[in-house]
């Protein structure tokens, strides 16, 4: 199960990500409450949320012709070192009580920015590091990461603010004091980065202008069906089958008449599936019919969440949410690991920018879901969300059925073989 933490690199790298897992866990329930306590607004929270989201948009693609020119290393750490100090900022306007919703923005919107830069870096580090042979085990210890902290981190934080600010949420001092806990945890991941040996250079070099080697990703991408096919897998399906997690607090009140300690259960049973989810994934490795595996993870999610979506009682939500959360874990971290096989080495930072591009737009699917749980109702609603990601997953089955025959295997010769299975001799060098 835990393969993969026997390489010090990874070691690394799995600490890091913990340490900010924790960290932007935490800041999201800071966050939250500072500024609805300051607006008394939940338009103003999606306000805040979408600032962090903008920039993926605007400057992922930019942050894959980084990945693979720089050393990888290097934009990480740069990028964790922004993202601190402006914490620390954050931090020191927050406990002098100074604090304004225009802060949270101008901050979420650079943090954005850096993400967005540095995060096709940060995913398409893995494979180099780990070697192909325990891609699979290292995504899945990786996912197990936000999934502890999803369970355990707005806990503490909210045990945080109990004890600085016993519970008073306008108490500046006191949420200021978690905010540089919060720094502090970034911080730790910094130092454990920079711990790393890695010093790999860049799969490719210099030499032709950013637009050109972004468009080559998408060329890539257009050629390459199976990776294509992967990448919209971790999209489409993926956007029906989260969309119940945003209407959670509808469904919590509507369908099961729940308080706040109801929705927290039903939100740490959905983290626990999810978490056992990804280290059931790491204990199977390099398994075999990887494409029958994302396919059947898929189906069962869209059973189990159409199961959640009857449920009346807060009992039957937190055990069928729990499937949810496990069917859900095992596809999108299977299929992200396939994606990061499956791609060029000199390509992969470019691809992985397309995917964050297109990944930060898939909350603009949830919009017609959403509405439909406001005028019909919330338990119609995430019923169609999960006859959205059957229906989906079913199209793609029949748009990419090569995506099924995907089996054990590594690179470009898991893609050959794929395609000699449907009649396809073409090389995807």
């Amino acid at each position: 199960m835990f393969s993969s933490l026997l390489l010090a690199d990874f070691r690394y790298v799995w600490l890091s990500n913990l340490s900010a897992s924790f960290a932007m866990q935490m800041e999201m329930v800071a966050r939250g409450w500072l500024i609805y306590d300051m607006t008394r607004s939940p338009l103003a929270l999606t306000w805040v949320m979408l600032s962090t989201m903008l920039p993926s948009v605007l400057f992922s693609l930019v942050g894959g012709v980084i990945a693979d020119r720089m050393g990888k290393k290097r934009i990480i750490i740069t990028a964790q070192i922004l993202s601190t100090a402006a914490m620390f900022v954050l931090a020191t306007f927050v406990y002098q009580g100074h604090v304004t919703f225009w802060h949270f923005i101008w901050f979420g919107l650079f943090n954005g920015t850096v993400m967005s830069l540095s995060m096709p870096a940060r995913s398409s580090i893995i494979p180099d590091i780990v070697g192909r042979r325990y891609v699979v085990n290292a995504m899945a210890l990786q996912s197990s990461t936000f999934n502890l902290a999803r369970i355990l981190g707005p806990t503490l934080a909210g045990a945080l603010i109990a004890a600085f600010a016993a519970g008073d949420t306008t108490s500046a001092t006191g949420v200021g004091i978690v905010y540089y806990v919060i720094g502090g945890l970034f911080t730790t991941s910094v130092i454990a980065t920079s711990m790393m040996r890695y010093r790999r250079n860049p799969a490719r070099q210099r030499g032709t202008g950013i637009l050109t080697d972004v468009g080559d990703g998408f060329r890539y991408m257009k050629r390459e069906r199976i990776v294509m096919g992967l990448l919209i897998m971790g999209i489409g399906p993926m956007t029906f089958g989260f969309s119940s997690q945003m209407l959670l607090p509808a469904f919590n009140a509507d369908a099961i008449g729940g308080g706040p300690q109801d929705l927290g259960l039903i939100l740490t049973a959905m983290g626990v599936g999810a978490l056992t989810g990804s280290l059931t994934l790491a204990r199977l490795g390099d398994i075999s019919r990887k494409g029958r595996v994302v396919f059947a993870a898929a189906y069962l999610w869209a059973v189990s969440l159409a199961a959640f979506a009857l449920s009346t009682t807060t009992f039957w939500a937190m055990f069928l949410g729990l499937f949810t959360g496990l069917f859900g874990s095992i596809m999108g971290s299977l299929n992200m690991s396939i994606v990061q096989l499956a791609i060029r080495a000199d390509l992969r930072g470019r691809v992985m920018s397309i995917n964050m591009m297109t990944f930060a737009l898939t909350p603009l699917g949830v919009i017609p879901i959403s509405a439909v749980a406001e005028f019909v109702g919330i338990q119609t609603g995430i019923l169609i969300s999960a006859a959205m990601l059957a229906l989906t997953t079913a199209l793609l089955g029949r748009a990419y059925p090569e995506l099924q025959q995907i089996d054990k295997g590594h690179g470009p010769a898991m893609l050959r073989r794929t395609r000699r299975k449907r009649g396809d001799d073409g090389d995807p060098e």
